[in-house]
């Protein structure tokens, strides 16, 4: 009785032994390869098209970078710059291959001075009226506080640079505060990861979207404080949390979420109360509290946008078209609001300051 014996399919480095010396070295060179391949390396993901640039997917297919097996958390005798670099990753990027390029990658070069340097100038504006104002607390309460060449004022509603500059003064220094406090603790990291220009760019789409939104809907009133680019910045990396949930390894997330949420809250509740509290010196009304939503929604849009694609170019990517297209349409027809709408529907406008 014959018995079948299996049959044994010899692998690369058996086949070698029964060739030539070159075909057994070349089999042996291509097994290594091809460990390296598997083992170091990742395996580039499916939509690994449209990136920041191309040697960012020729980095990941050729082995330019060897990414370690282990997490970037477990990694140990790291300096305090490194360190820093590290948490902000976690903080911000919601996939291992971004926080493990991004700590390779960041050099502090350029530093992360934006957010910083706008911060230090509305601190700088805040002490210069606080000293001329002769207060620091509710300086909206004064008479000279609209005077200044800052704020926007529905009468002065066509010297343009008002719906910029309006957000380097703050109706005190509870106002400040908290926004200087947002601003630093989410601006900062997503600068340090995104570049200031990204993050510059819905910063500064915050802040026009607030002025332009409050001159929609609010019509009589004015408005000061930065509080249209921090909601822009805040809301945007908020939606990117909630939307990459399981892939944030921030720690206390849930927690640090909910004091966000209750920062700003407490933040916008302050800007109601305010706009509603009657004013100092009538006809003219407090500042409004419109521009925190104009942000909002510029972070729940573009920012977003913005922010989810960190290693993809957004000029390539046709949803950021999409928004910004919208935005730049919302811009001109608010434009085209305040040359028309205010004569036709005869607005009683507060007396200029």
């Amino acid at each position: 009785m014959e018995t079948s014996s299996p049959r044994m399919t010899a692998g690369p480095r058996e086949a070698a032994v029964n060739c030539s010396p070159a075909v057994a070295a070349n089999a042996e060179g291509e097994e290594i390869e091809v460990l390296e391949s598997t083992d170091v390396l990742p395996v580039a993901p499916e939509d690994m098209s449209n990136k920041r640039s191309n040697s960012f997917r020729r980095a990941i297919l050729q082995g330019s970078r060897q990414l370690k097996g282990c997490s970037l958390r477990d990694e140990v005798g790291l300096g305090l710059s490194q360190r820093l670099v590290r948490h902000v990753a976690y903080e911000t990027l919601p996939r291992e291959v971004d926080r493990k390029w991004y700590f390779d990658s960041y050099t502090y070069c350029p530093p992360p001075l934006l957010i910083l340097a706008i911060t230090i100038a509305e601190v700088a504006v805040f002490m210069y009226y606080g000293f001329q104002l002769e207060r620091l607390v509710l300086q909206v309460s004064s008479p000279s506080f609209l005077k200044s060449p800052l704020p926007y004022h529905p009468q002065l509603r066509a010297q343009a640079w008002r719906y910029l500059s309006y957000s380097f003064m703050h109706t005190g220094i509870e106002h400040l505060s908290l926004n200087m406090a947002m601003q630093l603790l989410v601006g900062v990291p997503l600068e340090m990861v995104h570049g200031a220009l990204r993050i510059g760019l819905v910063y500064v789409c915050g802040v026009l979207a607030g002025s332009l939104a409050v001159s929609v809907t609010d019509m009589t009133a004015p408005v000061v404080g930065s509080s249209g680019g921090v909601y822009a910045l805040v809301s945007a990396h908020l939606a990117n949390v909630v939307m990459n949930w399981s892939g944030m390894k921030c720690q206390f997330k849930l927690f640090r979420m909910a004091m966000a949420l209750v920062c700003m809250s407490v933040e916008f509740g302050r800007a109601v109360w305010l706009r509603f509290y009657p004013p100092a010196f009538p006809p003219c009304p407090n500042p409004s509290f419109v521009a925190h939503l104009g942000g909002v929604v510029v972070g729940l849009t573009l920012g977003v946008v913005v922010l989810q694609n960190y290693e993809q170019r957004l000029q390539e990517q046709s949803l950021f078209w999409i928004f910004f297209c919208v935005y730049t349409l919302f811009v001109l027809c608010a434009v085209f609001w305040n040359i028309f709408a205010y004569s036709l529907l005869d607005v009683r406008l507060p007396p200029p300051p």
